[in-house]
């Protein structure tokens, strides 16, 4: 069979927790029904705003259950990736059980496979499971690109739907939209500055960061874009490009959940160890960034997908 592939908005969740540390998935399933009510096109648990490297692979799939239990109409993209095959294997395994409609697949870490290695890698996960997979490129994290030829390989495989584009590298990232314009895989920027840069030359939306706090002004700018409509995907990618850039100032998901706990989206912008909250001054900057979005009018939620 042939999978769908994917247009729109998918905000990259985080996850809540408590004071202990435990997850908070009354907070989560809360969040999860306020974005698909917010009009984005489907949900991306336990992917690296998630915390995922901090969570149990139990922690994980119960997340995971969790957001596929809160929601009623959009797919939900299961973070599933490791640099061990044998685990990404499993741990896929237990999404799809979970209700995963699809899996978003980080490239292995750390161990840095060569292209061939990466290759195998992705085509045994895509083998063994007939729902759409998404590969996902950020060599700031994993210390290895996915290389273009292996990125236009794998899009030939049925299962294979979709590429994540996280290098910062726009030569790259053209040259993956340009090489698989006739198969049936979409790019989307993992990289919310560089989501109409990205759907300008050819790609179909974005897993974003800030969809968490501003779907609606995330979901107007893509629409627009994948409409055509550039004048005003412009004026929203530059009225988001403040909160851009401060969701970047330290390590994401640092300030995410920090300007969750100021949108009052959550109680408290806790995580998990070794992450830790950010300074007063780059909260000061964050406040100012948010309350000059506040003083702005939410836009009505354009439909990407159409």
């Amino acid at each position: 069979m042939t999978h769908d592939t994917y247009t729109g908005v998918f905000p990259a969740m985080t996850t809540p927790f408590h004071e202990d540390e435990s997850i908070d998935f009354e907070t989560l399933q809360d969040h999860a029904r306020y974005l698909e009510s917010a009009g984005v096109d489907g949900l991306v648990p336990m992917g690296t705003t998630g915390e995922s490297a901090t969570v149990s692979h139990d922690e994980h799939i119960e997340v995971i259950e969790a957001v596929v239990e809160a929601v009623d109409d959009v797919p939900v993209i299961a973070g599933s990736g490791s640099n061990n095959t044998r685990e990404a294997i499993e741990l896929s395994r237990r999404s799809v059980e979970a209700g995963a409609d699809g899996l978003l697949l980080i490239s292995p870490y750390y161990n840095k496979p060569e292209p061939a290695g990466m290759e195998t890698h992705f085509r045994r996960i895509a083998d063994e499971f007939d729902v759409p997979q998404i590969i996902y490129n950020v060599p700031s994290r994993t210390g290895r690109n996915i290389a273009v030829e292996t990125a236009v390989n794998l899009a030939e495989h049925e299962n294979i739907v979709g590429y994540k584009a996280a290098s910062g590298d726009m030569n790259r990232i053209t040259e993956v939209i340009e090489r698989t314009r006739e198969e049936n895989f979409s790019v989307l920027s993992g990289d919310d500055a560089m989501t109409l840069p990205i759907i300008a030359t050819g790609g179909t939306g974005c897993i974003s960061v800030s969809a968490n706090i501003e779907p609606e002004r995330t979901c107007a700018m893509v629409g627009a874009a994948v409409s055509g409509d550039y004048e005003r995907a412009r004026t929203y990618h530059h009225e988001l490009g403040p909160l851009f850039r401060a969701l970047f100032m330290v390590s994401n998901p640092i300030p995410i959940k920090e300007a969750m706990e100021i949108r009052g989206h959550y109680d408290s912008g806790r995580m998990r160890s070794p992450l830790s909250r950010m300074d007063e001054a780059d909260l000061e900057r964050l406040r100012e960034v948010l309350a000059d979005l506040d003083d702005g009018q939410v836009p009505e939620v354009a439909e990407a997908s159409e």
